[in-house]
């Protein structure tokens, strides 16, 4: 049934009381510090006055301060502390913008204004359209990803309390409201809020929301279970004592001190998804006449279960015993079904009082019945908050072994974001997901034909990073379409999970050999134009990452297998470490200058002190590579990679002797570059480049610009300071994705005989 919400004391002149208020909050709640609570409401009808002067429309034609006490009266009932009452209070007037929560903060602590700005952010939920939700009564998982996407979002189970007590309010107030808007906060309230009532175990609020809900969305089936229900009430009442008298007879006689007997309404919607689910009709809800019985431990409810079963005729198949096996709410409650006297359906509810005030309150009864830490706080409390931010249990399609690992590194946490889809559909991503995410989690063909993408309306870049509650669309090509190598490019951040690349690779992996070639020619040679890097040993390279020759290089290239910054790191590897000068010259020094030969002194391992240490031929471990050390006889350390095959086995043979080991450098090795910049003219162009240079932490050594007015064309050169070619490569990557910006690429001036005498 409705619940019926008691007004608040009145004053002569129609004020609320607000110090009897207090204390009739007082007789649900034990205050600690009833003077602030106080306080707040008082700040509360100060703020509505204000309003009321300044002639504001009220949300929902209501009392700001008389809605604030009721959402205090509601969390009262669920016994919530003094600060949650505080936040529930003033909320309403820092949503009129009667108030900053800087100033809640200063008058009544961060932890009040922290609950307020969190029950802020819920907000975007209120956003959904009706017409975005599936048909009522429908199980959908869209639905169970809302209400994710919603528990995300909270940091405190508190938060979520709060707005619950909100929207139940809401929920009473739009009785008046004009039908669409009674429709439209009834959707909401029934497909988000009570089913999250529901997740925390809070029946005392499920339930009125369900049944509020109803009586809006299916006016017609409400009133004609209501009506029905009405009609067979007194028959129905003096059955239901007849039997509380005999079981409170059996129940003394059995020695069970302190039992509790009192009959259960049966809510409406309840009454009408029973009939729906079982396709039965109103005389055959078993449970509309029901009896809940509580008693002080667990073992009396297995007694008194035991009595009613020898007084009454048990149905078969109509027991449940959740206090064995709680539901994954936490509820525990014994469930079975009798033939009472005269022959009639009984149902019969046996649990603690405890339990009940868990079935009543959910993650609040925790206040007042579990254990607390030796700080003070309720581990049973703090386990209920875990629970509740444990949002998705997320399993992702990988590509290999590679993929596996970054997935669990990289995308299987918590800090997950959740977006809408044109249809109102939700999909929720890794931090910092892209469009191009967004589209292959929607569908492998829709990624591929991806071309462009819009967040919220607006245009967005490919690589741009999608937050949560943003509505994205993809801008897809006509007909069939193919993904963009340049996707695949780490630097350039168009693809952040690996379930995205996997797909991306396996497009291209489909291609023809001979036109991966061209493609992985093409895309090197058109990135060591752009690096002016010439006549490299591409065969060292090739063999360096475990392929034959160059042509598998190409090749592996264009499948997506190797990507250029592993070729680029591998030549800096080979060539910048070696004593050829001349393949040194080609990768980063400019002309007049040469940088000293690198030594392997210039890569340390961190944790093993003044020890020799080797790289193990096995695995062949390279800067960036996830390592162990094994302690050798003689021949100090040998550095492994930790994925290697020969580690298992040091490890089960000499574990000892294995030892946790990094990378760590020296100063780095600081290269100066010149690099040409081409770009159309514009207003703001030499400050977008060099907030680029800034955010990538790049020293600018000298700026020359050159427009010419006539092309309105601007020619930059500029020197910087980078640590090695794939630092370069994702800084031209960036420049060039600028506006207006036509070519970027390393400048090289071209020798002559003489200044390459000189430069010798």
């Amino acid at each position: 049934m409705v619940k019926v919400r008691d007004d608040q004391p009145l004053k002569e002149n129609g004020q609320v009381d607000l110090p009897l208020w207090i204390e009739h909050l007082q007789k649900e709640v034990a205050l600690a510090h009833p003077d602030r609570v106080l306080a707040a409401a008082e700040l509360a009808e100060e703020l509505e006055a204000r309003a009321i002067a300044e002639q504001r429309q009220w949300y929902e034609g209501a009392s700001s301060l008389r809605t604030g006490l009721e959402m205090a009266d509601i969390l009262g009932e669920l016994h919530l502390d003094d600060e949650t009452l505080m936040a529930a209070i003033l909320y309403r007037g820092v949503r009129e913008e009667l108030i900053t929560l800087e100033a809640i903060e200063k008058r009544f602590g961060g932890s009040v204004s922290k609950l307020i700005d969190g029950v802020q952010q819920m907000a975007a939920i209120s956003q959904i359209q009706p017409s975005d939700l599936p048909a009522f009564g429908q199980k959908q998982s869209q639905l169970e990803q809302l209400r994710k996407m919603l528990v995300a979002v909270i940091d405190d189970v508190r938060v979520a309390l709060i707005k619950l007590a909100e929207r139940t309010c809401a929920l009473r107030q739009v009785k008046t409201a004009p039908r669409d808007k009674r429709l439209r906060v009834a959707r909401e309230v029934f497909e988000i809020y009570a089913p999250l009532a529901h997740r925390l175990g809070i029946g005392h609020i499920k339930w009125e929301l369900e049944d509020l809900s109803f009586r809006y969305l299916e006016e017609d089936s409400y009133k004609y279970i209501a009506r029905l229900l009405a009609e067979r009430r007194m028959d129905r009442d003096g059955y239901i004592q007849q039997v509380i008298q005999q079981l409170s007879s059996a129940i003394q006689d059995q020695g069970i001190q302190g039992a509790d007997l009192q009959g259960r309404a049966k809510h409406i919607y309840s009454i009408w998804r029973k009939m729906k689910r079982k396709k039965i009709d109103f005389s055959q809800v078993y449970d509309v006449r029901a009896v809940r019985i509580l008693v002080p431990e667990v073992r009396d409810c297995y007694a008194a279960l035991g009595i009613v079963h020898s007084m009454y005729r048990h149905i078969p198949h109509e027991f449940d015993d959740y206090i064995a096996t709680p539901k994954e709410n936490g509820y525990r409650s014994l469930h079975t079904a009798v033939l009472g006297p005269e022959g009639k359906v009984l149902e019969v509810q046996i649990r603690t009082f405890a339990m009940h005030d868990e079935a009543e309150l959910g993650v609040c009864a925790h206040w007042r019945y579990k254990g607390t830490d030796a700080s003070g706080k309720s581990n049973a409390y703090e386990e209920k908050i875990a629970w509740l931010r444990q949002v998705l249990e997320w399993q992702e399609e990988i590509g290999d072994a590679t993929g596996l690992r970054d997935e669990l590194q990289h995308d299987v946490t918590p800090d997950r974001i959740y977006v809408f889809t044109p249809d109102g559909h939700v999909i929720d991503l890794p931090q910092g997901a892209t469009p191009i995410d967004f589209a292959y989690r929607v569908h492998t063909e829709i990624g591929h034909r991806c071309r462009g993408a819009k967040a919220n309306g607006r245009i967005v870049p490919l690589n741009y990073a999608l937050k949560t509650g943003e509505q994205v669309e993809i801008l897809t090509t006509a007909g069939e379409g193919a993904p963009s190598r340049d996707w695949l490019n780490s630097a350039l951040g168009y693809v952040k999970t690996s379930r995205c690349r996997a797909k991306i690779q396996h497009w291209f992996k489909l291609q023809d050999r001979d036109k991966n070639i061209d493609e992985g020619r093409q895309l090197l040679e058109k990135e060591f134009s752009r690096l002016s890097l010439e006549g490299l040993d591409l065969k060292a390279v090739a063999q360096a990452l475990n392929l034959h020759k160059e042509e598998d290089l190409y090749a592996a290239l264009g499948a997506g297998d190797v990507r250029l910054g592993q070729v680029l790191s591998m030549a800096q590897h080979l060539f910048g470490e070696t004593e050829d000068l001349d393949q040194l010259d080609r990768l980063l020094t400019r002309p007049g200058q040469r940088k000293e030969t690198a030594t392997k002194d210039d890569v340390t391992i961190l944790g093993v002190g003044n020890l020799m240490t080797q790289m193990a031929k096995c695995c062949q471990p390279l800067p960036g590579d996830d390592i162990l050390g094994y302690i050798t006889l003689g021949r100090g350390v040998t550095i492994h990679r930790q994925d290697c095959s020969n580690v298992g086995q040091l490890r089960a043979e000499d574990p000892n002797r294995l030892v946790n080991v990094e990378w760590g450098h020296k100063k780095a090795q600081m290269y100066p570059v010149d690099i040409r910049i081409k770009a159309w003219d514009r207003t703001g162009l030499l400050r977008d480049i060099t907030l680029i240079l800034a955010n990538e932490k790049v020293n600018v050594l000298s700026v020359n610009t050159l427009t010419d007015k006539k092309e309105n064309l601007a020619n930059l050169l500029l020197t910087l300071e980078v640590q090695g070619l794939e630092a370069l490569g994702q800084v031209l990557n960036k420049l060039n994705q600028l506006p207006n910006v036509v070519d970027v690429h390393r400048f090289r001036q071209k020798l002559t005989p003489s200044s390459a005498k000189s430069a010798d």
